[in-house]
């Protein structure tokens, strides 16, 4: 399974907290219920949060445990893609394929990093 974990963390990282903005201007753009809006805004800030977590200060270590952030990962993922079908059932067909396809997309990024750090770090 180690071939497949590719992605360092910084490029983890990096990507969630670029990513997370999207989540966050989805619902103005393709008219999000209020419900689903508000939860798609929360997750995004989660999501930045959780980018973020990863880098700590210079020299210091990341305020969440690598085995935190990835068990996060995957249920942040899963919720989104909860939403996004919760969407899709009610008949709210863009919003929801934007968070099928997003959380789809943070769990294949969840399941391609590499969640350890280089020795010495």
């Amino acid at each position: 399974m180690k071939l497949f974990k590719n992605i360092p963390l910084g490029v983890h990282s990096a990507l969630e907290v670029l990513a997370a903005p999207l989540l966050i201007v989805a619902p103005f753009v393709l008219g999000f219920s209020p419900i689903a809006g508000a939860i798609s805004i929360l997750l995004g800030v989660l999501l930045i949060g959780l980018g973020v977590s990863l880098q700590g200060a210079a020299g210091e270590r990341a305020t969440v445990p690598l085995a935190a952030h990835a068990g996060l990962d995957q249920v942040l993922a899963a919720v989104t893609l909860a939403v996004g079908l919760a969407l899709l059932f009610t008949g709210q067909f863009a919003p929801g394929i934007f968070m099928v396809g997003f959380g789809l997309a943070h769990l294949a990024l969840s399941a391609s990093t590499r969640y350890s750090r280089p020795l010495g770090a």
